[in-house]
């Protein structure tokens, strides 16, 4: 004997309070930004304030502006998928190994130079404190023997 369990209560977050609200949300993503358009037209048309928030809502969950499988985000993944892959074209491809391997070479010998660059400048920089410091403290040893002394009346 097997318990069977509703889809929509077999998880916590559709149970309670909210549980219409998320089902008609699902209701309408699963229909598309079109009838999103349509309600938000229909809620402006018999009640502006509840057309207004559901504008709102839009807005804010990024329902309007989101690419649910559009042809950009395909063009998009198929730009990445042949930039990563083989072509096919042997000399093409050992060409762009080839490329790539010196590019991340030059990458790393320039990142190796300004590390000693910085290196330099805070060596140079921090030898330089050195010398004021010690112009300071030489400064200070001889101040005090210049004090002209005075007769003590005033």
């Amino acid at each position: 004997m097997s318990a069977y369990v509703q889809p929509e209560t077999s998880h916590p977050a559709f149970s309670g309070a909210g549980n219409w609200f998320r089902r008609t949300e699902a209701w309408f993503d699963a229909r598309g930004r079109g009838a999103w358009i349509a309600l938000m037209v229909v809620s402006f048309i018999f009640f502006w304030p509840l057309g207004l928030a559901l504008l709102a809502y839009l807005i804010w969950s990024k329902r309007m502006f989101a690419n649910h499988g559009n042809c950009g985000h395909r063009r998009h993944h198929h730009a990445a998928f042949r930039m990563s892959g083989m072509t096919g074209n042997a000399a093409f491809d050992a060409y762009k190994a080839d490329t790539l391997a010196r590019l991340e070479r030059e990458q790393g010998e320039f990142e190796a130079f300004l590390r000693r660059l910085r290196e330099s400048r805070d060596k140079t920089e921090f030898d330089q404190y050195l010398q004021e410091r010690a112009r300071s403290a030489a400064a200070e040893t001889a101040a005090p023997a210049e004090e002209p002394k005075g007769s003590g009346a005033y």
